[in-house]
């Protein structure tokens, strides 16, 4: 168990010095032999360990690499799987910890998936709404987890520049779920 928590902290600290995606998210993100990514479960113990570790921020440097465009790919792959699929993901979910989401934007024409650097949720309505929640790393839990309706998000796109935007409505308790993953939290954590 020790030595777990040291390689976590090790990844960490690596992750937070590094330009590059490192060797072990380079080996996560080829891994496999199909586009679809392992998602992390809180049934497995090492999984869980990693989900409630905080994510680190992307770079500039780091979304002009391969590995990126590769990641955002299964990525998408992975949250539109017919057998497990989700409204959106977050990197932490595929064993990456950096601050990636893709969310499936309902309040868009055609309800396309987007991607996501560095999010960040700098303002939120105060009246919480309660609705049901399901996670692709939580299996056989669904719950009601109150949420706002409101958000205000930052963000970057892939050319690196930020946005600020307002969300409502179900795409809002989205944004919201995937950013918790950024920061170590599941909505299970929300359930009484």
């Amino acid at each position: 168990m020790k030595r777990l928590i040291l390689q976590i902290f090790a990844m960490t600290l690596l992750m937070s010095c590094s330009s590059e995606f490192t060797s072990a998210e380079r080996e996560i993100i080829y891994s496999g032999e199909s586009e679809i990514m392992r998602v992390m479960s809180i049934a497995n113990e090492q999984d869980s360990l990693l989900l409630r570790t905080p994510s680190k921020p992307l770079n500039k440097k780091l979304l002009q690499q391969d590995e990126f465009q590769t990641l955002c790919f299964r990525m998408l792959a992975t949250v539109q799987n017919p057998e497990n699929e989700g409204v959106g993901i977050a990197a932490p979910q595929v064993g990456i910890l950096r601050r990636l989401v893709a969310v499936q934007r309902f309040d868009k024409e055609g309800k396309p998936f987007e991607f996501f650097i560095n999010p960040e949720i700098v303002d939120k309505d105060s009246t919480l709404v309660a609705g049901g929640e399901g996670c692709l790393s939580v299996p056989e839990i669904y719950d009601d987890v109150e949420r706002s309706q409101r958000i205000t998000l930052r963000y970057y796109d892939a050319d690196f520049v930020q946005h600020e935007e307002v969300i409502e409505g179900f795409t809002a308790v989205i944004f919201q779920h995937e950013i918790d993953h950024l920061d170590g939290k599941l909505f299970i954590d929300y359930l009484q």
